[in-house]
């Protein structure tokens, strides 16, 4: 069992069921300080309903998710995120007709867990706009700061989700299939900026491109039927002979 004070995210043998279909059977997983994990696994494998958990938005039907060494099984989504659990998505949660730089200002005003004023303009807020400019820059978009989102290329609109979620200062960051969509320029872009990001954030990635996930994870764990069937490095998750049957195929 991992040690929960030495890893900033642990799962204890979740399961949950819908009906007569097992999503997740029994998970242990854990997420260390100052690396990059990937989850990976074939379609239906259970990884959405996984993250869902991870985040707050199904819970569990037995086990626990301890964040930081709090059990939080029990609390709701946004708690978890103003604990620092920060998010991207398989489809980008974006507000498409603001800028850029507007995107990020809101998620720095949500930061301190009060209401948006939405008669405010951000904006005016000579601070905030600084704190912005840095995470777009920190992203690889800081001069991309007054664009509209639904004028971005679709890398450039995942590279923004992850300013957002910097700007509130994650203690771990999860990301759902962020390379989903992209052309090998910007897969290989976003990562280079997550080779960047694993040395200050620990991260939790949801990938089906094993070039991406070969590159970028310090550890690799199998999902299958809603069950981790293995965890290891990269040249241990190749050499697995369950797990080139089960997901990897011969051309491993």
């Amino acid at each position: 069992m991992a040690d929960p004070l030495a890893s900033v995210l642990v799962l204890e043998n979740l399961h949950k069921k819908f009906g007569a279909l097992v999503a997740t059977n029994g998970v242990n997983l854990d997420i260390r300080q100052g690396e990059l994990h990937a989850l990976i696994g074939p379609n239906g494998a259970g990884k959405s309903t996984l993250i869902a958990q991870i985040c707050g938005e199904i819970r569990p039907d037995s086990g626990r998710i301890l964040f930081g060494g709090q059990d939080i099984t029990s609390l709701p989504a946004y708690q978890r995120a103003r604990m620092g659990m920060g998010r991207s998505f398989q489809l980008t949660q974006l507000c498409a007709d603001f800028t850029a730089m507007e995107n990020v200002l809101l998620s720095l005003e949500a930061k301190g867990g009060g209401s948006i004023d939405i008669f405010r303009n951000p904006r005016r807020n000579a601070v905030h706009r600084e704190m912005a400019q840095t995470w777009l820059e920190r992203a690889g978009l800081g001069d991309q700061a007054d664009r509209v989102v639904s004028n971005m290329a679709h890398g450039q609109r995942r590279q923004l989700e992850i300013a957002v979620a910097l700007a509130r200062h994650p203690r771990l960051i999860l990301l759902d299939e962020p390379m989903a969509g992209m052309g090998s320029e910007e897969s290989a872009s976003l990562t280079a900026l997550l080779q960047d990001l694993k040395r200050e954030y620990p991260i939790l990635l949801i990938e089906h491109d094993m070039d991406a996930v070969f590159a970028l994870a310090d550890r690799i764990s199998v999902l299958v039927y809603g069950k981790v069937i293995f965890t290891g490095t990269a040249s241990e998750i190749r050499a697995h002979p369950e797990v080139r049957a089960a997901y990897l195929g011969e051309e491993a």
